[in-house]
Order: structure tokens, then C-alpha cells, then sequence
């Protein structure tokens, strides 16, 4: 795998622009579900050069191929509930042309965002980065966090999952807590479950 698809998968998960990277997930097992209304290709309007193709993975868990100028990233996906609010984790799926040097270099993170609602348009959202600026300020041990050594202000989540969960339940109804949603319209008809 060469860096210029590297950074297309970094980027991939952050349309994702804004999304906080998490060494942990957001679910456990109990808090996944599976709704066969994401299935297909959905698009972004604003972005007709991107695509985000779910299939059926297992029992609770899909696959995504994110699409953007032709090249192409791939994700394991889960769908989960949080008491009523429903989210989505992304997770780098495994590159099988890296070499074994080269990937322990590298730290596969996972990202999420809020679901607003999945039809007619899928509309999710990552949450702000500004305003978990602003609570980490007032709050620096509101959620355990680290500082991307990369010079760029960015932050990781480090807390475990229930920490991770209940900060951003204590949170979601705070305003600009998450960013304005993206709105994707289905392009290919729902596949059939397997």
C-alpha cells in the first residue's frame, strides 16, 4: 500500500471531516442492531465523485466501500442504539498490500457519527470539533483524550467504551455538541439480505 492511499483512508474516515478518531468503539455487543434500510449506494449531492456502498457483513455488521475519485476505501461498519439515539462506528477493514513493517506503524482508529435518520436520505453527523475543544478547555478530564503527536491540534479518544458512551450521552443535547448532518441519497436500490 502506498502513502497516497493511506492518507485517502485517513481521509475517507474523516468526511467524515471533523470526525474524533477513538482507539475504542462505541458499542458493545448489546448495543448493536442491523437495519436493512442502509443497505445500497447512497451519495452526498454536494460530492457526485463519492459513493459509500453498504452490504450486509454478519449478523449485526456491514461492509462499507467508500468511494472518492475512483479510489476506493473499505470499512467494517456497525449500526448501534445508545438508549433512543442510534449511531454508526467505522473501522478500517484489514489491507491485505501493506507490508507487515509498514502496518505496525500505523494505529487503525475508529470513528462515529450520530444518525439522524436513515430514510428517505441517510443523514449522520460527526461530532464538532470546536465544541469538544471548548469542553475539553473547561473540563480536561471530561473524556480521557490524547493530542495527535502531529503537530496539526487534532485529538484521539483514548477513554474505554461505556466512558466514551456515557460523555457523549451526558452531551448530545448540548448545542453544536455534533455538526451539521451530511444528507446522502440512496443511488442503488437496497441489495437483498443474506
Amino acid at each position: 500500500m502506498n502513502i497516497k492511499r493511506i492518507i485517502f483512508l485517513l481521509a475517507g474516515l474523516s468526511i467524515i471531516v471533523g470526525c474524533i478518531p477513538s482507539l475504542h468503539p462505541l458499542y458493545t455487543e448489546k448495543d448493536l442492531v442491523f437495519e436493512k434500510a442502509l443497505l445500497g449506494t447512497w451519495q452526498d449531492g454536494d460530492q457526485e465523485d463519492s459513493t459509500w456502498t453498504f452490504s450486509q457483513n454478519g449478523d449485526k455488521e456491514y461492509k462499507l466501500v467508500y468511494t472518492e475519485d475512483g479510489k476506493k476505501g473499505e470499512f467494517i461498519v456497525h449500526l448501534l442504539k445508545i438508549k433512543d439515539r442510534m449511531f454508526i462506528d467505522f473501522y478500517p477493514a484489514e489491507q491485505q498490500d501493506i507490508n507487515g513493517f509498514y502496518a505496525a506503524h500505523l494505529v487503525q482508529a475508529h470513528s462515529f457519527m450520530l444518525v439522524k435518520q436513515i430514510e428517505p436520505t441517510l443523514q449522520m453527523a460527526c461530532m464538532n470539533p470546536n465544541k469538544l475543544k471548548e469542553i475539553i478547555r473547561e473540563d480536561p478530564k471530561a473524556v480521557k483524550h490524547e493530542k495527535l503527536g502531529n503537530g496539526d491540534d487534532k485529538d484521539i479518544f483514548t477513554a474505554p467504551t461505556e466512558e466514551l458512551q456515557a460523555f457523549i450521552m451526558k452531551n448530545i443535547d448540548t448545542p453544536e455538541f455534533f455538526a451539521d448532518p451530511s444528507n446522502l441519497k440512496r443511488v442503488v436500490a437496497k441489495p437483498a439480505v443474506k
